[in-house]
C-alpha cells in the first residue's frame, strides 16, 4: 500500500491500515486532499496485505467539511456537478468496498466529514467530539449523501432537525441515536477502532449488513414521510423565509429515501448544485469567509499582539456586566471596579444575572457560577487593584469630562504596556485620548447590547492609536469569540450611523403620507429583525434624537433633523422605557400611540399631504438607497474602506438578513447605477438627505462595484 502522501500519514498495524488525515488547519475536503484520500483508500483495497482500514484525523478535527473557497468560486453547474458526483462516487466506493473501513472520529466531524464517517462500516467517536451537518448555515445542503444516509441511521425526524438547523450533536447523543457505534476516551480511540476492525476480520461483523445503504429499518413509511416533511416545511416557511437550503433538504428526503440509493444520491447532488450556485449561498458563504478574515488588516500584518491575561472593567452597569460575563467565560482574570460599595454590589448582581439563561437551560449550575466568580472575578472600589491589568475597558457615564478624568487616573497607575479601551458609543475617542501622555495606547471597543450575546465588536481607531494597540485589540476580540470590525473614529462610528442611514428614510416616507404600518411590515419582510418604529421605541426616541443632533452638528446640513422628528420628540413619549413611543405599551399588546398618531396627522394636514398608496418595492428602494448612500459616504470619509467588513458589521450588529449578503453586496446585486438613479429621484422629492455621494456617482458612471467581480 502506498504510504507517501503530503496530507496523509499511513501506519500499518497487524494488517490494518490506519490513515491519519492531516490537512491543516481544520482538515477541509479540498480538491488535493480529497484526491489523496481517495488514492489511499483504493491503494488499501488493492493491497492483499491490508485487511481493513481505519480513517482518523489529527488535532481537533476528524474532517471539518468542504473547502468553501472552492465552492464559492464555482459558477458553472456542470463543472460543480462533476465534482459533487465524484465525491459521492468516492463515498459509495468506501461503502461498497471489499474491505471494512472504520471511522475513528477523533474530533469534529462536520458536513463532508460526517458524510465520510457515515459511508464507513463502523464509527467510533472520542468523547466530547461534535458531529453535524451544518451546510444549511452557508446556504447549502449535504452533497455527499448526507440527506440519504443520515435518516437511515438516526431516523427522519432527527435527521431533518440536524440538517435544517445545522447544529451539531455531541458524541453521547450520537451514540444514543445510533449515528456512532461506540464512544471511547480519546487515548483509547485508535485501539477501539482497531478492535472493531478485528471483529469484521473474525466474522463477528459483516460488511454487507454494516453498509449504511443497506440499513432500512429506520426508513419512514409513506405516511410518516408525508407528516414529518409537511411539519418541517411549515417550520421552514415560518423560520427560514428568504433561505433556499432548508426547502431543498426537504425535497431531497421527500423524493429520496428509496431502495435505489444511487438515484437518490444523484438527485441530492443536483439539488446541492442548485443551492451552491444561488445568490443566497454565495452571500452566506461570503459572510462565512469574511468572518474568518475579519480583523486581518495589512496595517497590522506581522505584528504580534501583546498577551492579555488580566482585564480590568471600569463600570458595572448593563454593558459592563455583559462584558464581564464575556471575560469570565473566555478565561480571563477579571477585576470589576465601581465608584462605591453599593454600585459594586449592584454590578456583581448584574453579572450574576447575565448567567440566568445558562443556568435555566442547565448549561451550568448555581454552584458552577459561584466557583467561576470565586476563581476569576474580583470586585473593588479601589483603582489600585487594576495596576497589573494588561487591558483596561471603560464603560462609565457617557460624559467626556468624567471619562477623561478617570483615564488620567488610570494612566498614572498602570504600566506603559497596558492597553486602554473605551466602550463609548458616541463620544469622540480621539478627544478622549488627548488627555493621555501616550494617546497611542487607547482604542475603542464598542460592544453591542447584550454584550454576552452579540457577536460584533467594533474596534475603533483614534487618530493616534498605535499599530501594536490595534493588533492587540483585534487579537483580544478573537480570544473572546467576537467578530472584530475595525473602523476609524467618527460620529456614530460605523454601525450606528449605517443603521441610521438604512432606517432614516422612514420619517421622510411617513411625512410624504406613506403608512408607517406598511413601512414596518415591509422592512421585516425584507429580513430585518425589527422595523424602524419598533427599533426606535426599543433604543429610545430621545437617545436617537440626541444622536441625530450630534450628526447634524458634526456632519452638516444633510443630517438636519426632520421637522416631523422634532414634533414626535416633543411629545415626551420616548419608547418602551416611558411606556409609550410610536406605540403604546400600557396594555397587553402594543397599539399605536395616539399622541404620535395625532402629531403625524396634524403634520400631514398642515403641509397639505394626503395619505399615499405605494408598493412595497418603492419602500424598500427608498430605505435601501439611503442606506447604501450612507455606506458610500463613510467610505469617502475614511470611516471604513472594506466593504466585506461593513457588511459583516450590519449582519452581526444590526441584523441585516445574512442571506442578502450585506448592504453593499445588496447594492451590487441591485446595480450601483440603479441605486444612484433612485437617489437622484429621491433627492428631488425629499431634499439633501438623499443627495448621492460623489463616490456612488463615480461608480455608476464607471461601472464599478463595491465587490470585485
Amino acid at each position: 500500500m502506498k504510504t507517501d502522501y503530503s496530507s496523509l500519514r499511513v501506519e500499518i498495524r497487524n494488517g490494518v491500515a490506519v490513515i491519519f488525515m492531516d490537512n491543516p488547519p481544520v482538515n477541509q475536503l479540498s480538491k488535493h486532499f480529497t484526491l489523496e484520500l481517495g488514492e489511499a483508500v483504493v491503494s488499501g483495497f488493492e493491497d492483499p496485505g491490508i485487511r481493513a482500514l481505519v480513517l482518523t484525523g489529527t488535532g481537533k478535527n476528524f474532517i471539518a467539511g468542504a473547502d468553501l473557497t472552492e465552492i464559492y468560486k464555482m459558477t458553472d453547474k456542470s463543472a460543480l456537478l462533476g465534482l459533487v458526483e465524484a465525491m459521492s462516487d468516492f463515498l459509495a466506493r468506501i461503502e461498497t468496498g471489499p474491505k471494512p473501513v472504520i471511522a475513528a472520529i477523533n474530533g469534529n466531524a462536520l458536513g463532508g466529514g460526517l458524510e465520510i464517517a457515515m459511508a464507513c462500516h463502523f464509527r467510533v467517536a472520542a468523547k466530547a467530539v461534535r458531529l453535524g451537518q451544518p451546510e444549511v448555515k452557508v446556504g447549502l445542503i449535504p452533497g455527499g449523501g448526507g440527506t440519504q444516509r443520515l435518516p437511515r441511521l438516526i431516523g427522519l425526524y432527527n435527521a431533518l432537525q440536524m440538517m435544517m438547523e445545522g447544529d451539531p450533536i455531541d458524541a453521547q447523543t450520537a451514540l444514543y441515536r445510533r449515528l456512532v457505534d461506540e464512544v471511547a476516551e480519546p487515548e483509547d480511540l485508535l485501539g477501539a477502532a482497531c478492535a472493531a476492525a478485528q471483529r469484521f476480520l473474525s466474522g463477528r461483523l459483516s460488511i454487507e449488513s454494516r453498509r449504511t445503504r443497506n440499513t432500512h429499518t429506520r426508513l419512514p413509511s409513506a405516511a410518516e414521510l408525508k407528516a414529518v416533511s409537511n411539519g418541517a416545511r411549515f417550520l421552514a416557511t415560518t423560520k427560514a423565509k428568504g433561505y433556499l437550503a432548508p426547502f431543498k433538504v426537504i425535497e431531497a428526503v421527500e423524493k429520496g429515501l428509496s431502495f435505489d440509493i444511487d438515484a437518490d444520491l444523484r438527485r441530492e447532488a443536483d439539488l446541492f448544485c442548485e443551492c451552491a450556485l444561488s445568490d443566497v449561498a454565495k452571500n452566506l458563504i461570503g459572510i462565512f469567509l469574511n468572518t474568518r478574515a475579519a480583523g486581518r488588516l495589512p496595517r497590522i500584518a506581522g505584528i504580534i499582539p501583546r498577551p492579555i491575561k488580566k482585564v480590568a472593567m471600569l463600570g458595572g452597569g448593563v454593558m459592563g456586566s455583559g462584558i464581564v460575563h464575556v471575560l469570565l467565560k473566555s478565561g480571563f482574570e477579571t477585576v470589576l471596579w465601581e465608584i462605591n460599595e453599593d454600585a459594586a454590589d449592584k454590578a456583581l448582581s448584574g453579572v450574576k444575572k447575565t448567567f440566568d439563561h445558562a443556568i435555566s437551560r442547565k448549561k451550568m449550575s448555581a454552584a458552577d457560577l459561584e466557583s467561576l466568580l470565586g476563581k476569576r472575578l474580583q470586585t473593588t472600589v479601589s483603582l489600585e487593584k487594576i495596576r497589573d491589568a494588561d487591558l483596561v475597558i471603560e464603560a462609565v457615564l457617557e460624559d467626556m469630562t468624567v471619562k477623561q478624568e478617570l483615564w488620567k487616573k488610570v494612566e498614572g497607575l498602570c504600566g506603559p504596556e497596558t492597553i486602554f479601551a473605551t466602550n463609548t458609543s458616541a463620544l469622540p475617542i480621539t478627544e478622549m485620548a488627548s488627555v493621555l501622555d501616550d494617546p497611542g495606547r487607547m482604542i475603542g471597543l464598542h460592544f453591542f447590547n447584550p454584550a454576552h450575546r452579540m457577536q460584533l465588536l467594533e474596534v475603533i481607531c483614534a487618530k493616534k492609536t498605535s499599530d501594536p494597540t490595534l493588533a492587540t485589540a483585534v487579537g483580544f476580540a478573537r480570544a473572546i469569540g467576537k467578530v472584530p470590525i475595525v473602523v476609524n473614529d467618527a460620529p456614530g462610528f460605523y454601525v450606528s450611523r449605517q443603521l441610521g442611514g438604512l432606517f432614516g428614510g422612514s420619517i421622510h416616507l411617513v411625512a410624504d403620507g406613506v403608512d408607517s404600518d406598511q413601512i414596518e411590515r415591509v422592512m421585516k419582510d425584507f429580513g430585518m429583525p425589527m422595523g424602524p418604529r419598533e427599533l426606535s421605541d426599543l433604543t429610545g426616541i430621545d437617545i436617537n434624537y440626541h444622536v441625530n443632533k450630534t450628526f447634524e452638528k458634526r456632519l452638516g446640513v444633510r443630517y438636519k433633523i426632520h421637522p416631523l422628528t422634532e414634533a414626535i420628540y416633543r411629545t415626551g413619549c420616548y419608547g418602551r422605557k416611558t411606556g409609550a413611543g410610536y406605540m403604546d405599551y400600557s396594555g397587553k399588546r402594543p397599539v399605536p400611540n395616539q399622541k404620535v398618531v395625532d402629531v403625524v396627522t396634524e403634520y400631514l394636514r398642515a403641509n397639505g399631504v394626503s395619505p399615499k398608496t405605494v408598493s412595497d418595492g418603492e419602500i424598500i428602494d427608498a430605505m435601501l438607497a439611503l442606506g447604501v448612500n450612507e455606506a458610500a459616504l463613510m467610505i469617502e470619509e475614511g470611516v471604513c474602506d472594506r466593504p466585506q467588513d461593513m457588511d459583516l458589521a450590519m449582519v452581526y450588529g444590526a441584523g441585516f438578513p445574512p442571506y442578502r449578503g450585506g448592504i453593499l453586496r445588496y447594492a451590487d446585486k441591485w446595480g450601483v447605477a440603479n441605486v444612484y438613479e433612485k437617489l437622484v429621484e429621491l433627492e428631488k422629492r425629499y431634499g439633501p438627505r438623499f443627495q448621492p455621494a460623489p463616490l456612488l456617482k463615480e461608480m455608476a458612471q464607471s461601472g464599478r462595484t463595491f465587490y470585485p467581480a
